[in-house]
């Protein structure tokens, strides 16, 4: 996928998250962050200052639209920073193989790990930070379970739709 082409989706994907899924909140526990697929869709071969740089402020566009006071743009960029520790943990990969790696041509199975693993991660810290509070520790562990459940099927689902109209 060209760098344009991963721009523009970023940038619909923020629109979406502002705009429509930010408003979405099942139960009081089950809200989508679907945003976070900007950490999995930027390419690695990309400098690391420019990603960490965009992440940032791409988290902080979030908070100025949700009126969250930096929650959105700590727990994006802490993840954007862990995320070559988990790319080498499950892909196997070296700084060599980043000029090549993609999600869209690994296996299923790790591709599934390491986004549930930084899934998960994004959202107990979005949790925590949003609750602030050892009293509400079930509140976060329960939003952050189903959140996360709720991300990664619209992440997969995305993914799946938009591969399958790819190869048409």
């Amino acid at each position: 996928m060209s760098s344009v082409r991963i721009y523009l989706w970023l940038i619909l994907i923020l629109f979406l998250q502002i705009f429509v899924l930010n408003n979405i909140n099942f139960n009081g526990y089950i809200n989508p962050y679907l945003y976070l697929a900007f950490v999995f869709l930027f390419p690695l071969k990309k400098n690391r200052f420019l990603f960490l740089s965009l992440t940032f402020l791409y988290g902080l566009a979030l908070d100025f639209f949700s009126d969250t006071g930096g929650i959105h743009a700590f727990s994006l960029l802490f993840v954007g920073y862990i995320r070559l520790f988990f790319i080498r943990i499950y892909f196997k990969k070296s700084e060599i193989d980043y000029l090549l790696f993609s999600l869209q041509k690994e296996p299923f199975g790790q591709v599934f790990n390491y986004t549930v693993t930084l899934t998960v991660i994004h959202h107990f810290i979005l949790m925590s930070l949003a609750n602030f509070s050892f009293q509400n520790l079930g509140s976060v562990i329960l939003n952050t379970l189903y959140s996360s459940v709720f991300t990664l099927i619209l992440y997969f689902l995305g993914s799946f739709i938009f591969r399958k109209k790819q190869t048409s």
